[in-house]
């Protein structure tokens, strides 16, 4: 493993918690949207359907692999910028 890799860790750490946290409010803002006032069932939520269960998985999976791409993405072009090595 190059130094870039081992330097550029840390960071991708950091950029995934605060893009875990940006897919979460953008989940919630969807789901919302989406015509749901109650919070997005869990895989156990006896009250809800399974289409319900199913639909919020899909959407929240989504989301989170969207904003996982455009982070990591991003990171690793700022990194380039700032140090002219792809991290990657």
């Amino acid at each position: 493993m190059n130094a870039s890799k081992i330097a550029y860790k840390p960071v991708g750490m950091v950029l995934g918690a605060v893009g875990g946290a940006l897919a979460g409010a953008v989940f919630k803002q969807v789901w919302k949207a989406v015509g749901y006032e109650e919070d997005a069932p869990d895989a156990t939520d006896e009250e809800r359907t399974w289409g319900e269960v199913l639909l919020a998985a899909a959407i929240q999976g989504a989301i989170f692999a969207f904003v996982k791409a455009a982070v990591d993405r991003g990171g690793a072009a700022a990194t380039r910028r700032m140090t002219g090595v792809w991290p990657g």
